[in-house]
């Protein structure tokens, strides 16, 4: 599992060391409010399970998982491989690092490792629309919305709606030049 730098941070292997740091974050209602498959609350040992399946995951190509690391674990961002060159990526970011950028800052980076490493032809990612702010770090990153999908994920007993957002190949390396 490779390591990527930015400016402020290192996306980098989860390591069981990171085990209670992601305990202590997912425990937040938040973090669970806006994820799919994150519970609340958080039981005692998921995290360890979570960060040893990421090995494995690795090895067979399934999921990229980075830690967002600015000196301590701040969230984790990952691609969830989908076949045929697609992927999805998925985060979640901390309460206590929310508003720093620190979402978008990472997204641009896994953009990069997707499409220049990875050598994926499409990267798309969808939000609760409950959570707006998800929605913008994807426009950022260049990232078109694509539409809604009602009622898409179940979640704590009810249907959410889901939009989706994505980004070809060739859009993220004409927006470069």
């Amino acid at each position: 599992m490779p390591t990527l730098k930015t400016p402020r941070l290192t996306l980098r292997p989860f390591t069981i060391e990171d085990a209670p740091a992601v305990e202590k974050l997912c425990s937040a209602y938040e973090i669970a409010l806006n994820t799919l498959m994150i519970p609340h609350p958080y039981p005692p040992g998921a995290a360890e399970a979570w960060i040893a399946k990421n090995e494995e995951d690795y090895a067979q190509n399934r999921i990229h998982s980075f830690a967002i690391d600015d000196g301590q674990v701040a969230g984790a961002m990952g691609l969830v491989m989908k076949g045929d060159a697609i992927a999805e990526i998925g985060y979640w970011i901390g309460t206590p690092f929310w508003g720093r950028g620190y979402a978008t800052e990472a997204a641009r980076a896994v953009l990069r490792y997707g499409f220049e490493e990875c050598q994926l032809q499409r990267i798309f990612a969808g939000h609760f629309t409950r959570n707006p702010a998800s929605g913008k770090v994807m426009q950022k990153i260049g990232m078109t919305y694509e539409g809604t999908l009602r009622q898409h994920a179940f979640k704590w007993g009810e249907y959410v709606d889901v939009a989706f957002y994505g980004i070809l190949k060739d859009e993220y390396f004409s927006s470069r030049s």
